[in-house]
């Protein structure tokens, strides 16, 4: 079993309901499917606890689609020859939740995060229902693994990029795994210690119960109000608690 006991009882003890709620989780190891991930690896733990809660999970593998590189929600249109994140983007628009999950490379998370920032952010001036940005009224979070230090590091890049975005950021939204520095086992790897490390298991469980938990109560209220942040308003001339400028 993936989850360990006290995750199931948290799952089975719960008394909210989950299951109007629609996760994703986007996989930005370097590795093509089908080789072995091992950020897959500490994701599915999350997602279990998801899944065992009636959430509806949807994951992605960014490596194995072509993202061209540009801030356009569809770069076809600029020049490149093939682009999947307008379809992609499509199942991101339809998650309450995003967890954005990355190995460490020299510090940093993965080029392929990098690249799925960069076409999150192409797809952020879009307006929501309600004038507002795009990615308000969801939750975001980070899972990070590696054999080098920078989990928090990496957290803290991802989760600003999210916020700055427009996803509401739950209290503790990342947690991660590493390794001995160096060469050494990777999270899956046997007698990598990784699957039943308890501080990881803790932060994982805390992640995900704190992300369902913002999700449930931004989507049973509508979202985040909208009053001060339209920008179809902005954009009309409005400017709530500012004088309209006077255009005679």
């Amino acid at each position: 079993m993936i989850l360990t006991d006290f995750q199931r009882e948290l799952c089975t003890t719960s008394r909210w309901d989950f299951t109007n709620l629609r996760a994703l989780f986007v996989n930005c190891t370097l590795k093509p499917s089908p080789e072995l991930s091992h950020t897959e690896g500490l994701m599915r733990i999350a997602m279990a606890i998801m899944e065992s809660n009636g959430v509806e999970v949807d994951q992605i593998r960014a490596v194995d689609h072509e993202l061209a590189p540009g801030v356009w929600p569809d770069m076809r249109e600029h020049g490149a020859e093939r682009d999947d994140w307008p379809e992609l983007y499509e199942r991101v628009r339809a998650a309450d939740i995003l967890v954005l999950a990355s190995p460490i490379w020299l510090g940093e998370k993965s080029s392929v995060c990098t690249r799925v920032v960069e076409r999150l952010y192409a797809c952020s001036s879009i307006l929501n229902e309600n004038g507002q940005y795009a990615y308000y009224g969801k939750v975001g979070g980070c899972l990070i693994t590696g054999n080098e230090d920078g989990i928090k590091h990496c957290s803290m890049n991802i989760l600003y990029s999210l916020q700055h975005l427009g996803y509401t950021i739950p209290p503790q939204a990342d947690a991660g795994w590493i390794g001995e520095a160096g060469p050494g086992p990777s999270y899956l790897d046997e007698d990598s210690g990784g699957p039943d490390n308890d501080f990881t298991n803790r932060n994982t469980t805390f992640m995900t119960w704190n992300l369902l938990h913002l999700a449930l109560m931004l989507k049973d209220a509508g979202g985040v109000p909208a009053h001060g942040n339209q920008r179809s308003l902005w954009d009309a001339g409005c400017r709530f608690d500012f004088a309209n400028p006077d255009y005679r």
